[in-house]
């Protein structure tokens, strides 16, 4: 299609399909036209249930020609296979993080889109809230000075607690790492540019973990990936950012991310979410500053909005698949730091996105 809103069709029903489909079916630029999944009746509950017009198989799906992105909300094992089987059948896609579990089949993945002239964006795109993008207009005006160094913080006992199924975050994809990395790494490249290297360490608390709640509370499982991952980053046009991330600590810290300069200290949102104020501790100052968020108020599904805007207009995603692969690598690199004990080298890098006009409004018809 050359104009009006875009088709879309989303690929796996679980849990967090119920944000996504809330927040499309809000946007007038889009319109969600299918849900599928391996579960059919599950894919026809999750479409009733949002006023989607199908619910149906992966291949219904791909095989209408109304559809033209996919949102790939599938386990990340299968994020590269349905990706292709999207690609193939004409569509672009937007994936859930990771883009990928390892370089060959991200880059596999995107080469494949541009090969045949579509595109694949990535989440998070919690980098497109107004929290984030506030603050991120603040840096980028000199507001803490030159940014030099950056702290981020995400530390939990596990999921283990309260998800139902919690094997796969323990299992090679998941862990910390892949699992919430995303989320602080996209945040810290958008911010600081691209990373050049890194040094990791860490390790697992223990060797099995046990599900506590729903239909299979008290089951043991293996773990198999590491649960606290720490590292030192350091990106190509100078800084550096130390990070943590674990599933081992009784002490719960999540959402915590400072970004220090020159003239002071900004302490950011949460990237897990899209709201959330801006505090700045200035050298000199009484006091901290807040800045409340400007922007939309939009959550999960802004990045795809954002793609399909893109697309129409011809300009490049900001959330982009390039993105995505970058952070891939850093994070890939980080376990290999910690496995074989040296630092290591991340050979991609990416241009970053500019910053939303603060003005974006995802909820206007501009298609």
């Amino acid at each position: 299609m050359t104009g009006g809103p875009v088709g879309v069709g989303l690929i796996g029903a679980g849990v967090i399909s119920d944000t996504y489909l809330e927040n499309l079916t809000s946007f007038p630029d889009v319109r969600v036209l299918s849900v599928a999944d391996l579960d059919v009746p599950r894919a026809q509950a999750q479409a009733a249930k949002h006023g989607v017009p199908h619910g149906q198989t992966v291949s219904e799906l791909l095989a209408d020609p109304e559809i033209e992105v996919v949102v790939n909300l599938t386990i990340p094992a299968a994020h590269v296979e349905i990706g292709l089987a999207a690609l193939e059948a004409g569509k672009s896609v937007w994936a859930e993080k990771p883009l990928a579990l390892d370089r060959q089949t991200g880059r596999k993945l995107l080469d494949r889109a541009r090969e045949k002239g579509l595109r694949v964006a990535s989440a998070p795109d919690t980098v497109l809230g107004a929290g984030l993008q506030t603050a991120r207009r603040a840096i980028e005006a000199g507001r803490v000075g030159d940014p030099r160094t950056g702290l981020a913080l995400f530390q939990t006992p596990g999921p283990e607690s309260w998800h139902p199924a919690p094997e796969f975050l323990f299992a090679g994809g998941g862990g910390p790492l892949l699992d919430m990395g995303p989320y602080y790494l996209t945040e810290l490249v958008q911010l600081f540019g691209p990373i050049r290297k890194v040094t990791g360490a860490g390790g697992r608390a223990r060797d099995t973990r046990v599900i506590g709640s729903g239909p299979r509370a008290g089951t043991e499982f293996a773990v198999t990936v590491p649960t606290t991952v720490t590292a030192l980053v350091e990106f190509s046009r100078g800084g550096s950012a130390q990070v943590v991330l674990s599933f081992d600590s009784a002490l719960v810290r999540t959402g915590f991310v400072e970004v220090t300069g020159t003239l002071g200290t900004a302490v950011l949102p949460d990237p897990n979410r899209f709201d959330g104020p801006t505090k700045l501790h200035l050298l000199g100052a009484d006091g901290p500053e807040e800045l409340t968020p400007q922007g939309h108020p939009a959550s999960r599904g802004t990045g795809v909005l954002e793609l399909a805007r893109a697309l129409r207009t011809g300009v490049p995603e900001r959330a982009s698949g390039e993105l995505a692969y970058h952070v891939l690598d850093a994070m890939l690199a980080i376990d290999e730091s910690l496995t074989r004990g040296r630092t290591v080298e991340v050979n991609s890098t990416v241009e970053v996105p500019p910053a939303l006009p603060e003005g974006w409004d995802p909820f206007a018809r501009t298609l």
